[in-house]
């Protein structure tokens, strides 16, 4: 086991590293159609652009309390648990019809669409990594959470990687 003197400074770049590929997450909220009126696609998807931001927030959170001399394992465990949850739903949140080819306002590449098994394994990941991260958490052991972070981080990137534009 390492020490705590080099522990920490070990999962505080793990940490940045997943925060980077999960806490980019949100999107802006999309615009309303030209005919005044907020459209199925453009509802769907600012839900599932506000589910990401929760997500995003409560894995920031998850990295402050780490990062903390002392970390909180009440607010690590809520944040987990409020990332597993959120994670159940995203398969729900991509309907035919709301990518990038929609003009609507989001990154959701048309790769969902066309390989919808290779999303839905991704999707899956995503609720089994934050699964593990819950767990972790409610063993109150830094270095579990810590792991269960990378693992959930390196989910977020790999979806992002294979459906989400890349904006940079």
């Amino acid at each position: 086991m390492l020490s705590r003197r080099f522990s920490r400074p070990i999962m505080t770049v793990a940490l940045v590293g997943a925060v980077a590929a999960c806490g980019e997450s949100a999107e802006a909220p999309a615009d309303d159609d030209a005919s005044g009126g907020e459209t199925v696609e453009n509802s769907v998807i600012e839900t599932r652009q506000a589910n990401f931001e929760e997500i995003g927030d409560a894995f920031k959170a998850i990295r402050g309390q780490l990062e903390a001399g002392e970390p909180d394992f009440s607010v690590i465990e809520a944040s987990a648990n409020t990332i597993n949850a959120n994670a159940q739903k995203v398969p729900d949140y991509f309907p035919a019809g709301t990518g990038i080819d929609s003009d609507a306002d989001t990154e959701a590449l048309e790769t969902i669409w066309e390989q919808p098994e290779d999303f839905a394994a991704a999707s899956q990941k995503l609720v089994d990594t934050s699964a593990a991260l819950a767990a972790a958490a409610a063993t109150g052991e830094a270095a579990a959470v810590g792991e269960a972070v990378k693992a959930m981080g390196g989910s977020c990137k790999g979806c992002h990687d294979q459906f989400r534009l890349d904006k940079d």
